[in-house]
């Protein structure tokens, strides 16, 4: 058996792959991996997994509050992009397609 097949992955886990090419996409400079951008991108990635995996598994409440979770330190990470950086916050609600 595979262990490290999609299949096997924990509902919200990204593959090594995906995240790196998120990393890629939105990493402020050459070394960047943990910048306010990068976490909120991360973060809505997994979300997004995991919202897809509640619809298959409704009565997963467990993962369910994984993603409030979640959800709530986007939002704290977008406040406080907000609060520093304005034109960043605009640029990564545009690139990730958030409403605000």
């Amino acid at each position: 058996m595979n262990f490290n097949s999609a299949e096997f992955l924990l509902p919200g886990m990204l593959k090594k792959t995906k995240k790196t090419q998120v990393i890629d996409d939105f990493r402020v400079h050459a070394s960047d991996t943990g910048s306010a951008a990068v976490q909120v991108a991360l973060l809505t990635e997994q979300i997004k997994q995991l919202t897809k995996h509640l619809k298959k598994h409704v009565k997963d409440n467990h993962s369910r509050y994984g993603l409030l979770k979640m959800v709530a330190k986007r939002k704290k990470f977008l406040d406080y992009l907000k609060r520093t950086d304005e034109p960043a916050h605009k640029n990564i609600l545009k690139k990730l397609e958030l409403k605000k």
